[in-house]
């Protein structure tokens, strides 16, 4: 194997500070595995760290990519249950403390001491990663590579819908923010039992809105989703809205469409200051539930939907390139052109 390879490196927290750099191939160490990358998708953290925009502590320089999938090139000397050749996914938590309380109980997720792919260690954008294997998932011959990417974008929207939220059979569902996340935060939804489900997004989103119909979404709105949810029932507001728009503006809007004793599933990022009143959740009643990442039963659940075509990704597919093509990828998915875009390293 080459001691150097070539990477999607993040090398300082300016706006554009990303580059094809070469870099050397990682050492493993006992409890790991060197992991051959078939497939990274693009998510918007990526985007953010591009646009010089993070809300979170970024250990530069550092290779992007976090939702990964590939082929076991190397194991560790104590790595039990994975061997050289198995096809794997990754899950996100590359650093965590083991001990800690949080960790004991299954969310390791939650853990404040935990660093990221992409972020905090050197992530997947590059041919080759070093993985704990506490973080490997096996996944069958019949999902592809390009497909198994999304576990993690998949693994966040069903963390958010299907275990810290509460959407019932039956129940009207808003989706605030047509991204890959709300686009899969829909598909949880429809899947989770919702008999009517809105995807609301701006001008600019009309492509990634025309994907959340292609997915199943009984309506989309442009702008203002308000007018639409009070045509609905009894005009109260919808059972569940689920914000993945990424600006903390949307919460107010959020709070106006939900119904008295709803929920509210915040999902997208915000560092703006909100300058309005939390009032409406008092007097509504209303459940504000944030969701972060996912943890092992997430991963193992989200596989098997995937490889039982439970989750259809086609639509949310817009690219597959190469490593080299990661400029093209970022400008069109900041742009709306593409809903996901997937890299294929080594390729």
């Amino acid at each position: 194997m080459k001691s150097a390879m070539p990477a999607v490196v993040n090398f300082a927290a300016a706006p554009h500070s990303v580059e094809l750099r070469e870099v050397a191939r990682p050492e493993i160490g006992p409890r790991d595995v060197l992991l051959q990358v078939r497939a990274v998708s693009v998510c918007g953290s990526d985007l953010h760290q591009w646009l010089g925009g993070a809300s979170w502590k970024v250990n530069y320089p550092v290779v992007l990519g976090h939702e990964f999938g590939g082929v076991i090139a190397q194991a560790g000397r104590e790595v039990k249950g994975f061997s050289e050749g198995d096809r794997v996914v990754s899950e996100t938590a590359a650093v965590i403390d083991e001990q800690s309380p949080l960790s004991r109980q299954g969310l390791y997720n939650l853990d404040p001491n935990r660093l990221g792919f992409g972020y905090g260690v050197d992530g997947a954008m590059t041919e080759f990663v070093k993985v704990p294997a506490r973080c490997l998932h096996r996944i069958p011959d019949s999902l592809a590579f390009e497909k198994a990417a999304l576990t993690e974008p998949c693994c966040v929207a069903y963390n958010a819908v299907c275990m810290n939220g509460r959407v019932q059979v039956g129940d009207t569902v808003l989706v605030l923010g047509p991204g890959p996340i709300g686009l899969l935060c829909a598909v949880m939804a429809k899947l989770a039992g919702a008999r009517h489900v809105i995807v609301a997004g701006m001008p600019a989103d009309a492509k990634r809105l025309a994907v959340a119909k292609q997915l199943g979404a009984h309506a989309t709105v442009t702008g203002d989703p308000l007018p639409a949810v009070r045509e609905l029932g009894d005009g109260l507001g919808v059972d569940v809205v689920i914000d993945a728009a990424g600006v903390s503006a949307t919460l107010q809007t959020a709070m106006q469409a939900v119904r008295p004793g709803g929920q509210i599933l915040k999902v997208g990022w915000g560092p703006q200051p909100l300058n309005f009143s939390l009032d409406p959740l008092v007097l509504k009643a209303v459940q504000l539930h944030g969701s972060f990442s996912h943890n092992w039963p997430v991963w193992e659940r989200v596989i098997a939907m995937l490889a039982a075509g439970q989750i259809n990704l086609d639509p949310v597919i817009s690219r597959v390139g190469t490593l080299g093509d990661w400029h093209e990828c970022f400008e069109k998915m900041h742009t709306g052109e593409y809903v996901k875009a997937v890299l294929t390293p080594g390729s």
